[in-house]
């Protein structure tokens, strides 16, 4: 039974703005790799090599720049184009072609997961049922698909977005499925949101008495789909890192788990892990803290930056703040002038853009 991967890279990420105005929202780096990478190596860690990538006609190109063919990863990645956002069930409907009679697995490039899938498609070929869901509780349920199981953990009903919740179980954009689903999702209808759920879909296939398991999220898991779950997906991705130093160390420290990539310099500097610092990177006269990502090719001169992300190229110059929860998008410059009080300064800054404090 030959899975097949089905990975989501459209949408336009209207709440990461203004970094999605230049850029994926599934190539935004997380510890210092584009987050649409770690569903990437998930679905090869769990055997998985034959992949239709959905993309938007908005940030395509990009998407395809970034991935090529496949074959640095070992796989094979077929693009197809989803020309309107019509949510998920016509993303799978656009993809039929592709995925014809095998099974799925069907995962959002905007998800992090700790535990990978592996476990799931094991479980899938041992015991056959039409789909299986990936569910974590969630304090606010009413921005995500919410499941009830009964009292046996069996999936009852399925809910998009409800604004009275009927459970705490949010679905994390994980699924897979038999090719059952396919006349279902034919059969859909639009919604009240004038997409075609999948939600839905899943519901048809519980009302047409088959089976769909549940299974909750092992370890941690986050939708990056705001700047603050940004920092958050960041810090708890570099929570794993493992000390690499191979750039050149002048005068300065490097402490705890911390990547440093080939090319980089730290000159009269400290690194507190966990911590990743890009190749071509310079740190001179500086402190970086705990949980921040440096890009390739980033400048930071004179300035404390903690708990953030600066993509490749970025620029900090004498910071009279320290830069905390911060992200600065590719070739931003961030400017100080010089100035002695320091204070905390947080930024959300998007591609190219330009401060003088």
């Amino acid at each position: 039974m030959e899975f097949k991967g089905l990975l989501l890279a459209g949408g336009k990420g209207t709440r990461l703005r203004p970094l999605t105005y230049t850029r994926a929202k599934q190539l935004i780096p997380i510890g210092g790799k584009p987050n649409l990478f770690y569903a990437l190596e998930d679905l090869l860690q769990a055997g998985i090599r034959d992949i239709g990538v959905i993309l938007s006609p908005e940030t395509g190109d990009e998407v395809r720049s970034a991935l090529g063919d496949g074959s640095h990863w070992g796989l094979k990645l077929t693009y197809i184009v989803q020309e309107a956002p019509l949510g998920i069930a016509h993303a799978v409907r656009t993809a039929q072609d592709f995925l014809a009679d095998s099974p799925f697995v069907l995962y959002l490039g905007d998800n992090l997961l700790s535990g990978g899938i592996q476990h799931l498609v094991e479980e899938y070929r041992q015991t056959r049922p039409e789909a299986i869901v990936l569910l974590t509780p969630v304090e606010d349920p009413r921005a995500f698909g919410v499941v009830v199981l009964d009292q046996a953990g069996q999936v009852v009903q399925l809910l998009e977005k409800p604004k009275e919740p009927p459970s705490n179980l949010a679905l994390v954009g994980v699924y897979l499925f038999s090719p059952k689903i396919h006349p279902i999702i034919q059969r859909l209808k639009p919604s009240s949101r004038g997409e075609y759920e999948i939600t839905e879909a899943i519901q048809g296939l519980v009302d047409a008495g088959l089976r769909v398991v549940a299974h909750q999220v092992r370890g941690w898991w986050k939708d990056t789909g705001k700047p603050e779950d940004l920092l958050d997906a960041n810090r708890l991705a570099l929570t794993s890192v493992v000390r690499r130093v191979e750039g050149v160390l002048e005068e300065a420290q490097v402490v705890g788990e911390v990547v440093i990539e080939p090319g980089a310099r730290l000159v009269r500097s400290t690194v507190r892990g966990p911590a990743y610092v890009g190749a071509g990177a310079l740190i001179e006269d500086s402190f970086i803290g705990p949980y921040t990502a440096i890009g390739k090719g980033a400048r930071v001169i004179a300035s404390e930056v903690e708990y953030s992300i600066l993509m490749d190229e970025a620029q900090v110059h004498a910071l009279p703040y320290r830069l905390d929860s911060s992200i600065l998008g590719q070739g931003v410059v961030v400017d100080g002038q010089g100035h002695t009080r320091r204070h905390t300064l947080e930024l959300v800054l998007g591609d190219r853009s330009r401060v003088r404090l």
